[in-house]
């Protein structure tokens, strides 16, 4: 059995991992930290975990948090993350991170956005978690960032068309909207009821903390510094991202005359639909939706899917791309599960793979 510590047990990603890693059959969670609810049992904070874990929340600081651990999850907010994980990294202890501490691999990029980073050594260290991209290098690593959750849904929405150069990447918009529950379990006015219910707005324009990890992946993947246009909205719903991305598609060359490939010559459509599918034909988490179909948030509600519809605009010679998390799973804690399979060299879908939740 993998031994697990959960450091921040009490948020939304920390419950959350409970949730996934309280059935999974590889995993003995030996504790689950919360300086709010510190010595109170975890059920009595959570009844809906009643019969299915066990145990008491203890304080960060206190050593039995990641004694005898084999992987730690950190869940801990931004700053407060960069303070432990050093210390348990040389206990020579696995690391999965959810806060943003360490997907930023220059330190100047996450001190523009965030502030100053205080384990700047780790940075090279650590391995973004996105399997579709970087699954050989998390296989082998001690520190995996995991991504954040609009980063998911863009980056993993857009891939096969970067991948592939079928797009204008100077073009490239990004309209996300998230639940409340993208926002943390913190008590907040902007998103308490009455400010949140039937309401829907667009927030931090151009300034979004997620843009530089979109950004820093697609520059990966093209090859070339890509700068993109980010949206983010909150919608009135607890859970879900669905993502919106629009980009030119760059006019191909026609195939000389007389060429086999000349001879059947593949539509736009064709090409754009292919990249798709043959990107993500061995990905257990990735759907792609058929041609005229778009994806809604309540199909992936509670589940690790992202499911992706394609449009192709001719008029305007535009490809739209929607994507579909549950932002507190693939965009969070499920992904993470995900992340740790692979470093224990289980199957990806172990303790994960259930339909999603409908309605």
């Amino acid at each position: 059995m993998i031994k697990v510590s959960i450091l921040g047990g009490s948020g939304y990603t920390g419950i959350e991992l409970l949730r996934i890693l309280s059935r999974h059959p590889e995993v003995e969670i030996i504790a689950v930290t919360s300086r709010q609810y510190q010595g109170e049992g975890i059920v009595k904070v959570f009844p809906f975990l009643g019969n299915f874990i066990e145990g008491i929340f203890i304080d960060p600081s206190n050593q039995k948090s990641i004694t005898n651990a084999d992987i730690v999850f950190c869940c801990l907010p931004h700053r407060s993350a960069m303070e432990y994980i050093p210390k348990i990294i040389k206990r020579g202890i696995w690391v999965i991170d959810l806060s943003a501490d360490f997907r930023l691999k220059d330190p100047k990029v996450y001190e523009t956005w965030y502030e100053k980073h205080t384990a700047k050594d780790l940075l090279k260290k650590a391995v973004y978690g996105l399997p579709e991209i970087y699954r050989p290098k998390i296989k082998n690593a001690q520190l995996v960032a995991n991504p954040g959750c609009y980063p998911t849904s863009a980056i993993l929405g857009l891939m096969p068309l970067i991948k592939n150069k079928l797009i204008d990447t100077n073009t490239i918009i990004i309209d996300s909207k998230s639940g409340v529950s993208g926002a943390g379990r913190e008590a907040k006015l902007e998103t308490s009821f009455v400010e949140a219910n039937e309401g829907f707005k667009a927030y931090k324009i151009g300034e979004h903390r997620h843009t530089p990890e979109i950004e820093q992946c697609l520059s990966h993947i093209a090859k070339e510094k890509i700068t993109v246009s980010f949206s983010p909205h909150l919608l009135p719903v607890n859970r879900g991202i669905l993502s919106t991305m629009y980009a030119d598609i760059k006019t191909q060359k026609p195939a000389p005359a007389g060429s086999k490939q000349g001879s059947k010559v593949k539509s736009q459509k064709e090409m754009i639909f292919d990249a798709y599918k043959k990107c993500y034909s061995n990905e257990p988490f990735i759907r792609i939706m058929p041609e005229d179909v778009l994806p809604n948030i309540q199909q992936v509600k509670g589940s690790n899917f992202c499911d992706i519809g394609i449009k192709v605009d001719e008029r305007t010679n535009r490809v739209v791309v929607v994507s579909v998390i549950d932002n507190l799973v693939k965009g969070a804690s499920g992904q993470a599960v995900q992340n740790m399979n692979i470093m224990c060299g289980l199957h990806e879908k172990t303790g994960l793979l259930s339909p999603p939740l409908f309605p």
